[in-house]
């Protein structure tokens, strides 16, 4: 079985109050390391055999059309998971 991963981020000029949120807790936590935080989805794809351009293009199109909203997000990563 192959797996792909698409990884979708909102646009840098979009507000992001989960990421906001995040960044604010962090420091109550003792974790100073970061000055921001930026939440974005993750989805894996799994399909029967290897992953082939076919999937890939698949999974592109899926991204384009389903998983994102091009208005506000970007699509950042499409490509095959190795095991």
């Amino acid at each position: 079985m192959g797996r792909i991963v698409v990884d979708i981020m909102p646009k840098p000029e979009i507000l992001d109050p989960q990421g906001k949120a995040v960044g604010g807790a962090l420091p109550r936590l003792g974790i100073t390391e970061f000055s921001a935080v930026r939440q974005g989805k993750r989805f894996e794809l799994t399909c029967e055999g290897p992953v082939t351009d076919r999937e890939l293009a698949a999974a592109r199109k899926a991204a384009e059309e389903m998983l994102s909203n091009p208005i506000i997000e970007d699509i950042v990563r499409v490509e095959a998971l190795e095991d």
